[in-house]
């Protein structure tokens, strides 16, 4: 296989490697084309439901024989606007009042009633920038044009900067093609985000869960010691790491809130090597903030129970006002 090559959308991952390294781009593209056959081992759990083909038919039979389907598939078409506001005292005062649109978990080719939802709903929303926090595809192998569509759809409805991580669902190939849309896709890099003359820094790592490909410290490197920081990972499983790092927030999703979940909204499973709490909503782990969106599609199958999907508008406090 050709590693600068993008056979799919026709555009090339050259300008990636010049800019994250070959190294990096082929160990990724090596684990793309193994990925079908890993159900246990790779990653940070042992086994990748994900990755088993009979697993939406499963999940699919098990809802209509409890009789759960028809309600399963109608909520998970509707998605909620969540707002979050949070203070820290770290932060400029330029950037009080600082809004974040964080979308998580398309999988859109699969969502398709949820992305129709959502691409009317964000149009009318009030933000600075936009985060995607990965999973834009809804296997995790195979084809990927009819996602990158919907998402070129819902890009046209975007205001303002949008940057975006990939998850464990999502193939490098696709990067290129987001970014020609606009998108800033981050490869274990940082940004600064400037405001009438002052900066936070706004860092996003790569697949943590499955390709095991970010680095938190290459990524925080960049950052000054002093200045408010806010990582992008597609899971929050890193974050011990993060705050080691010395990020104030992180911002990500993965769990799908657990997608089926019980009365009151608990999961029954979350996919991912984590304490319950940190499976959905905004949670702590020492300095750092932290908050994990339920996402905006759903994974296996276009079904949800007693889990809502979601975007979420992060509003940035200064501290020291309030």
């Amino acid at each position: 296989m050709d590693p600068t090559s993008n056979v799919a959308t026709g555009t090339s991952l050259q300008d990636l490697i010049e800019r994250i390294g070959s190294e990096h781009v082929e160990r990724r593209l090596k684990i793309e084309v193994e990925h079908e056959a890993q159900l246990f081992g790779q990653g940070l759990i042992f086994f990748n439901l994900e990755n088993w083909y009979a697993a939406p038919w499963i999940v699919r039979t098990a809802l209509k024989l409890t009789g759960f389907y028809g309600r399963a598939r109608r909520n998970a078409d509707h998605v909620v606007v969540k707002k979050h506001s949070v203070a820290f005292a770290n932060l400029p005062p330029e950037f009080d009042n600082f809004t974040i649109l964080h979308i998580s978990d398309l999988h859109a080719d699969i969502s398709v009633g949820a992305m129709r939802d959502l691409v009317s709903v964000v149009g009318g929303l009030q933000y600075d920038i936009c985060v995607l926090t990965g999973d834009y595809r809804g296997k995790t192998y195979g084809p990927f044009e009819k996602s990158l569509e919907i998402i070129d759809e819902l890009q046209a409805q975007l205001k303002g900067p949008v940057y975006g991580v990939l998850g464990n669902h999502d193939s490098i190939r696709m990067a290129p093609s987001m970014e020609a849309m606009g998108i800033c896709m981050l490869f274990n890099e940082c940004e600064p985000i400037v405001r009438d003359g002052q900066r936070i820094f706004l860092a996003g790592v790569d697949d943590p869960h499955f390709y095991r490909a970010d680095d938190i410290e290459k990524a925080a490197s960049q950052i000054p010691s002093d200045a408010f920081s806010i990582l992008l990972a597609h899971t929050p499983e890193v974050y011990d790491r993060a705050m080691s790092a010395r990020f104030d927030l992180l911002l990500c999703g993965h769990t799908h809130g657990g997608q089926l979940c019980l009365p009151g909204g608990i999961p029954i499973k979350l996919e991912a090597a984590l304490p319950r709490f940190m499976g959905a909503g905004p949670w702590r782990h020492g300095a750092m903030v932290g908050y994990t969106s339920v996402g905006a599609g759903t994974s296996l199958l276009p079904v949800r129970l007693n889990c809502p999907p979601e975007i979420t508008l992060h509003t940035l406090r200064d501290g020291q006002q309030l």
